[in-house]
């Protein structure tokens, strides 16, 4: 009727809230009724055991009469508070639902938003374009560990190869040193040797330029 006075619409929880407070009223009335009647049955017990100790059969089936009355009554009430119980049971279950329905339309409206601003497409090539890059990274990663290990593996037996031939000489009394320089062109040897160890490194230095570039 609030609308034909101009009244403020209540909120389907607005209306829950009071139909809750609205039972629990119930249930403490129905409570309170029923502890006056368990008072009231104890009360007609005293009176009937009273009566039968005088003798007053009469008073006594009238009492007992009365006394199961309100011991029926005392069960009704029970069972009006189990079920007023229930129906509050059943209107909280009821507002949980409402609000885990909320929830679940909140998320629903957030992933819908998502999924729209979300371009499978674009982020398709975007992942395309990172394996490609990240593909050439590990290529030219791999060249340049490949060259460096080809380096120092060659000067590892170059080295090798000075401490062999070394060992023989000095094993039958030859100075390779010595050797060297008194053979004929010797000198011109060592002098030819130093350009093709400078024609090695600018070969590694430029390999190294390539991979980087």
């Amino acid at each position: 009727m609030s609308f034909l006075f101009g009244g403020k619409k209540k909120t389907p929880d607005e209306l829950m809230r009071e139909y809750k407070r609205s039972i629990d009223k119930s249930v403490r009335e129905i409570e309170r009724e029923r502890t006056k009647l368990q008072t009231q049955e104890k009360k007609v017990i005293a009176d009937i055991k009273k009566a039968a100790k005088d003798g007053q059969m009469g008073p006594v089936k009238i009492m007992a009469k009365d006394l199961v009355r309100t011991r029926g009554q005392i069960t009704k009430f029970y069972a009006m508070k189990c079920q007023m119980q229930a129906v509050g049971l059943r209107l909280q279950t009821i507002k949980s639902t409402q609000a885990m329905t909320d929830a679940m339309k909140g998320a629903a409206r957030a992933m819908k938003s998502m999924n729209t601003s979300v371009d499978a497409r674009s982020m398709a090539k975007i992942l395309a374009e990172f394996e490609k890059e990240s593909a050439l990274m590990d290529d030219k990663q791999e060249m340049m560990d490949d060259a460096i290990d080809d380096a120092f593996e060659q000067e590892d037996e170059e080295s090798a190869v000075n401490d062999v031939v070394g060992q023989v000489l000095a094993e039958i009394g030859i100075d390779l040193s010595g050797e060297m320089l008194g053979a004929p062109g010797g000198q011109p040897q060592a002098a030819a040797a130093a350009p093709a160890e400078a024609e090695g490194e600018l070969s590694l230095e430029e390999r190294l330029k390539n991979l980087k570039g």
